[in-house]
């Protein structure tokens, strides 16, 4: 899942496009049916294969149902594989597809319970000051026992991880940057009659990690709300033999963050990325700023049903 469908833009070797992926999984006629569709989130099956035998978690639903089925289905998703889900941080766009998910993951394994990766501080509803002074609240993600009735099996802690044999789940990810500073105008409350508190600073938010043998750390951060300059500050800090190699997912540089752009771009250029790969909520303008600075080898666009395969 992804904010944007784009299967002609030209990608370097190691991405397959969408409507290719498609035809590899069967598509024999272009049509609007046929295709994946677009939606405000984020969703990545992540897929390590070493020494010939294949792991998978799937790192956020995106925001709805229909598109979990829709998209999965039509790429060939192997939901049966995917042994653990991780959930970033608490929002509906990145929470809302789990639960079908879920029960594609045991329609596909035989009804065994879902390892589900989540933050103690997720389950606060949360919602967005409005200019008016209101605020418009957000969907609520599920409690654990609630997920725990779908078939998952709540894993819930602030602490690093290791899942799925090779997979980097962070902790809480230190605000070390001045200029990162959360999602301004967030607000949270424990419950329908609590007042909303300032919530901007997603301290529930985080990045899961894959070293590519010989070739270094492939950083997946779901939405960047700590700032995604923060994210590799901790991915360097807590595997700090290993170089960054890659960075995926939302940045989070659209809307009223748009003002930290050039900071960002600057500091992203002192990690020595091989690749930067911004999807679901970076911003054209901040792609733009970026693609710019670092040019279009190391800055390539994430996009619905794009397959990207990097190897040791």
């Amino acid at each position: 899942m992804d904010n944007v469908t784009d299967s002609l833009s030209s990608t370097p070797p190691f991405v397959t496009r969408e409507w290719v992926r498609l035809q590899q999984k069967g598509m024999k006629r272009v049509a609007g049916g046929s295709l994946c569709c677009a939606n405000h989130g984020l969703s990545l099956v992540i897929t390590v294969t070493t020494d010939g035998e294949s792991r998978s978690v799937l790192f956020d639903g995106g925001p709805v149902d229909y598109a979990v089925e829709r998209n999965g289905v039509r790429l060939g998703v192997d939901f049966g594989a995917i042994e653990a889900v991780v959930l970033s941080h608490g929002h509906w766009d990145h929470a809302g597809g789990i639960p079908q998910a879920i029960a594609m993951i045991r329609a596909a394994n035989g009804g065994r319970e879902v390892p589900l990766h989540l933050h103690p501080g997720m389950f606060r509803e949360r919602g967005s000051r409005q200019p008016d002074g209101g605020v418009l609240p957000m969907d609520r993600v599920p409690t654990p026992g609630d997920w725990a009735a779908m078939g998952a099996r709540p894993e819930v802690s602030r602490e690093p991880a290791v899942i799925a044999g090779h997979v980097l789940v962070s902790g809480e990810i230190p605000r070390v940057t001045a200029y990162e500073v959360g999602l301004p105008g967030q607000v949270a409350r424990a419950d329908d009659g609590a007042p909303w508190q300032p919530d901007e600073w997603l301290h529930d938010e985080r990045f899961v990690a894959v070293n590519l043998r010989g070739k270094g750390l492939v950083v997946f951060s779901a939405c960047s709300h700590c700032g995604i300059v923060n994210v590799l500050h901790e991915a360097r800090r807590l595997m700090p033999d290993i170089p960054l190699l890659a960075a995926m997912g939302g940045f989070h540089l659209s809307g009223t963050n748009e003002r930290i752009i050039p900071e960002t771009v600057a500091d992203l250029g002192g990690f020595g990325l091989t690749w930067m790969f911004p999807s679901h909520c970076t911003g054209w303008r901040a792609l733009g700023a970026l693609e710019r600075a670092h040019g279009d080898a190391v800055v390539v666009p994430g996009a619905v049903g794009k397959t990207f395969v990097l190897e040791a």
